[in-house]
């Protein structure tokens, strides 16, 4: 898990690459839970918090950058 505060030091890419991976697993994790494989379906909410945290870290980048 990942909080905030670390994510702010992570560059661009590796928001996007992070955000990538993360709806990747969110995806499998729904396509398990829809077959009927009850394997990991616990870290569905999980994984939803840190795509949100990476995406409001991403949302504040843009702002600053529009701002200053």
């Amino acid at each position: 898990m990942s909080k905030a505060a670390e994510l702010r030091t992570k560059t661009p890419d590796e928001l996007a690459s992070m955000l990538l991976d993360l709806r990747k697993e969110q995806f499998n994790l729904r396509f398990q839970r829809a077959t009927g494989q009850q394997e990991g379906v616990a870290r569905i909410p999980v994984v939803r918090r840190e795509i949100a945290r990476v995406k409001t870290v991403i949302a504040e980048r843009r702002r600053s950058i529009a701002a200053g």
